[in-house]
């Protein structure tokens, strides 16, 4: 098959690389505003340049991966769609979630595949936890946490323009604890603070924040954010039934040290960023979509998907703001 590639930045060029390697994808058409970038992939991957996202899908694409910046997200998802093109787009689908409803009515009722980008859905250790509460071998759930903690925050401007933790980092805790229970979010509360980077403080973000989920079967769900961990870049989960528990990220090149006597657990060098952690989960998103192009399986993650997990961004947002419980059919109707 032949995919075109919109957008060649640090992700985007991760992705050209991942497709080029794969045996279902015989060529590649790439295009990003900067030129050279579109070049140096071309130069390296074999592909061909398009000048435009229009050339791309004009060049005979039988599939389109958007990695372009978040602005070009809803556009660039609807004109693959009306061109009868599968397209996988990093999350968010928009920078809104107004703008996020807007893309799904603007592609309802079309038989086009759109799979957005949350990657964790395809890593080892969250497919296994999945199938684990599934199989029913837990027993019934009561508590699940998840956990993600960044080593460092992002630059000024990238906070001034992420619409806030809970929607550009929590995001992802909010999509894997449905994903992998089964379960939908009925009620939230959230509290942050801000220990560090005092300019996030000034963007009116918490650089640290806590969430309690309600799931619909009476799971409680806790959700623990920093933008502030020295030791490395830190993801896991923990899930708890009656009959088992089971974690995800409990592995040696967990960020966390033990001051237990005699204890060497974790032994390995920290993850320290969150392309060493993922990547084998974004190269099977990659191959999950042209499976998805190929016709074989249905998309693994829907704006529908997408835009669950974005309400439960803007519930949070709403409470942490107002320091108070907020439901999921409160910001639905706002």
């Amino acid at each position: 098959m032949r995919i075109g590639i919109l957008g060649l930045g640090r992700i985007g060029a991760f992705h050209a690389e991942t497709l080029s390697g794969l045996d279902a994808v015989e060529s590649l058409v790439v295009s990003d505003p900067f030129a050279d970038a579109a070049k140096a992939a071309a130069e390296r991957f074999g592909a061909q340049v398009a000048d435009s996202p229009e050339a791309v899908l004009a060049a005979g694409v039988d599939g389109v991966v958007v990695a372009a910046a978040t602005d070009a997200h809803p556009e660039l998802i609807v004109a693959c769609v009306e061109a009868g093109v599968p397209v996988f787009c990093e999350k968010p689908v928009a920078r809104t979630i107004a703008e996020g409803v807007e893309v799904l009515k603007a592609v309802a009722g079309r038989d086009v595949p759109v799979q957005i980008g949350f990657n964790r859905r395809f890593d080892a250790g969250f497919v296994a936890a999945r199938a684990a509460v599934r199989s029913g071998e837990l027993g019934t759930l009561h508590t699940v946490r998840s956990t993600t903690l960044d080593p460092a925050p992002p630059p000024a401007a990238y906070i001034a323009a992420s619409g806030g933790i809970f929607r550009d980092c929590s995001v992802h805790d909010f999509d894997i604890i449905r994903w992998v229970t089964g379960c939908e979010v009925t009620e939230v509360y959230a509290a942050g603070g801000n220990r560090g980077a005092e300019y996030i403080k000034e963007a009116g973000d918490a650089d640290t924040t806590g969430a309690v989920l309600t799931l619909d079967d009476g799971t409680l769900a806790v959700v623990s954010n920093s933008r502030h961990n020295a030791r490395g870049y830190d993801v896991r989960m923990e899930i708890h039934g009656f009959t088992d528990s089971i974690a995800v990220g409990l592995e040696d090149k967990l960020p966390l040290r033990s001051v237990e006597p005699g204890v060497t657990f974790p032994a390995g060098v920290p993850h320290d960023f969150f392309m060493d952690r993922f990547t084998d989960a974004y190269r099977a998103e990659l191959h999950a979509f042209t499976e998805v192009v190929a016709g074989s399986r249905p998309s693994p993650c829907t704006i529908e998907d997408a835009l669950e997990a974005g309400w439960i961004a803007e519930a949070c947002t709403l409470s942490l703001h107002e320091h108070r419980p907020v439901t999921l059919e409160e910001v639905r109707r706002a």
